[in-house]
């Protein structure tokens, strides 16, 4: 009877222990499987969308202005300087290898204060995003950086906000398909357990302790007082822990006219994602106090599908749908404009050097 009873307790603990585990997570929660996983069985129908066009590249007509229409290795820099003035934040573009003296000549001149934020200025689902809190940070991510990176001021506004819009070439008006909010990485104290032993009780934490042990790992040892919060990843990163919530019901007139007039103002900007911080929702539907963060083009994905209510197939027919939409706004591009869809040759060369460019990322950050 005892022995049962243990062998019960035991099987409890031991179940417990694999489903905390990285691996089941990822197996068992869609929205943390590889890309390709995730994509592989609906890859026949960009397959298919390719043979129409007569090239599998015929994105890069969507966002004439953009470096391959914004499908990969697009520059964060030129898609900024090509917004509106003062509707993101402070930015200064670095090559890699760049001397100490000249970044801090740069950023004075700049007037940028601590802290800030950097990243590459080619990146990928968050690798390299870092807070910089102090001039050590700074010389420290640019000895580490093998890339050419950007340093910006951090917007202090704590919501953060994903809206996926689309205009038609030749329409008057776009619209907006999408709109995903972001929960970021925050953990409560009880008073007893350490920041560490706070993240395992959540399945989309745990996947964030090897991230956390080699940025602070002094800071996963420390016990929170009871009901004190403590923000960990300071953006909306889905691949550093932010959780994903589909807000495209809270979509409006407002805001949609808000959002055109906008995107409007970006040249030849038809189909892609823009991430925003912002204060309260109530101004930003009225385009008050609000941010630009990174401008996404043809390689946008519509991230409202990762709200965890939502199924594998939910996601399946939303990026379906918006491949098709990328598509639409290509050919007539291609038709109207005359714009020549990217060739083969051109086409593997770009998935060439965002492999390599992937891989200099993981050397950097990983």
């Amino acid at each position: 009877m005892n022995c049962s009873i243990l062998d019960g307790k035991i099987t409890s603990a031991m179940f417990k222990q694999i489903s905390r585990h990285p691996l089941w997570i990822r197996i068992f929660n869609w929205e943390y499987w590889p890309f390709h996983i995730l994509y592989g069985p609906i890859y026949p129908i960009w397959i298919y969308l390719g043979i129409r066009a007569g090239s599998p590249f015929f994105m890069n007509t969507a966002n004439p202005n953009i470096t391959n229409g914004g499908f990969l290795m697009e520059g964060k820099k030129d898609i900024y300087d090509q917004l509106p003035k003062k509707s993101y934040p402070k930015t200064i573009l670095f090559e890699s290898k760049t001397s100490w003296e000249n970044i801090k000549i740069g950023i004075n001149q700049a007037e940028l204060n601590f802290p800030m934020i950097a990243k590459p200025n080619i990146g990928m689902r968050g690798m390299g995003v870092k807070k910089i809190v102090v001039e050590q940070d700074l010389l420290n991510y640019a000895l580490q950086s093998s890339v050419p990176f950007l340093i910006q001021e951090f917007i202090p506004y704590q919501q953060e906000v994903g809206i996926f819009y689309i205009r038609i070439p030749g329409a008057s008006k776009g619209f907006i398909s999408g709109i995903v909010g972001k929960e970021f990485l925050t953990v409560m104290g009880n008073g007893k357990d350490s920041i560490r032993e706070l993240l395992t009780t959540d399945p989309r934490h745990v996947l964030q302790i090897p991230f956390l042990e080699k940025d602070d790992p002094e800071l996963l040892n420390t016990i929170l007082d009871q009901g004190e919060t403590k923000l960990l990843v300071p953006y909306g990163n889905h691949a550093r822990g932010a959780k994903f919530l589909d807000y495209t019901d809270q979509n409006n007139s407002e805001l949609e006219m808000f959002i055109d007039q906008l995107c409007q103002q970006i040249p030849n900007f038809h189909f892609g994602r823009i991430d925003m911080r912002y204060d309260n929702w109530n101004s930003l539907c009225k385009g008050e106090q609000y941010s630009i963060i990174e401008l996404n083009g043809a390689g946008s994905e519509p991230t409202h599908i990762y709200d965890p209510k939502h199924s594998v197939f939910f996601a399946w027919g939303e990026i379906i749908k918006h491949w098709n939409i990328l598509y639409k706004i290509s050919k007539i591009n291609h038709q109207k404009l005359g714009l020549s869809y990217m060739n083969i040759k051109d086409g593997l060369k770009m998935l060439r050097d965002n492999t390599a460019q992937i891989k200099k990322l993981q050397k950097d950050w990983n």
